[in-house]
């Protein structure tokens, strides 16, 4: 059989293929001499806050971790957002992890029977001589 053949190779773009004429580019407006359009500007400003959003989320729950293990009281009223987010994800994933253990027994179950009943048959039948 013939090997195959790649059509490009590795490191190299195939050559578009357009069925549809280009878009008309859409004019934008040169920048200003002054620097960023007010529009850039919040925009950059909502991008560096997301950061910091999300720094500040994650020192926060650290924040509330030790507490929680300095106080054990804190510990026994309830659990977190986290948690709850954590034990759904978990029980997604044993879900797959009980099936597999059932498909095991079951599986190892019935060889064992199995071989229990061809011992029965072969010592009944006195192919086996002790």
């Amino acid at each position: 059989m013939a090997k195959r053949q790649r059509a490009v190779r590795p490191g190299q773009r195939r050559p578009p293929t357009r069925t549809e004429p280009k878009p008309a580019s859409t004019t934008v407006a040169p920048p200003s001499a002054k620097g960023l359009t007010d529009a850039e500007e919040a925009r950059a400003a909502e991008l560096e806050a997301q950061p910091m959003a999300e720094e500040r989320a994650a020192s926060s729950s650290t924040d509330r971790s030790r507490a929680r293990r300095s106080d054990p009281e804190a510990a026994s009223r309830g659990r977190t957002k986290e948690a709850g987010l954590l034990a759904s994800r978990a029980v997604l994933e044993y879900a797959y992890v009980t099936a597999d253990i059932r498909r095991i027994v079951i599986v190892g179950g019935s060889l064992f029977i199995l071989m229990i009943a061809i011992w029965a048959v072969l010592a009944l039948s006195g192919a086996l001589r002790f």
